[in-house]
């Protein structure tokens, strides 16, 4: 498994694809720069859930980088499958209550 980026480097892409210095950003055909975007009220909430958290432990991903290039990292497919379904239970359970 790699930890890394997955996006390519801009020299591997297709002259056509890369952008160039100074060129406009290109617009869908009929949009305007005053269009705006609503977010349901799932989104909304899921937002305001996640909101003050930290989304990567930076010191749990040094750990485990450094675990796994010491080839001391072990995957534990039992544990990461209960931790899947305990999720899916906790949020089928927060699905069926009002916010």
């Amino acid at each position: 498994m790699k930890i890394g980026s997955s996006i390519p480097p801009l020299s591997t892409l297709p002259e056509a694809a890369r952008p160039r210095p100074g060129a406009p950003s290109p617009q869908p055909a009929g949009s305007t720069n005053d269009e705006r975007v609503e977010l349901s009220a799932l989104s909304a909430r899921l937002a305001s859930a996640s909101a003050g958290e930290a989304p990567v432990n930076a010191q749990k991903v040094a750990e485990i980088k450094q675990a796994i290039s010491e080839g001391r990292f072990q995957i534990n497919p039992e544990r990461i499958a209960d931790g899947l379904l305990a999720s899916v239970r906790e949020m089928l359970g927060r699905a069926g209550k009002p916010a």
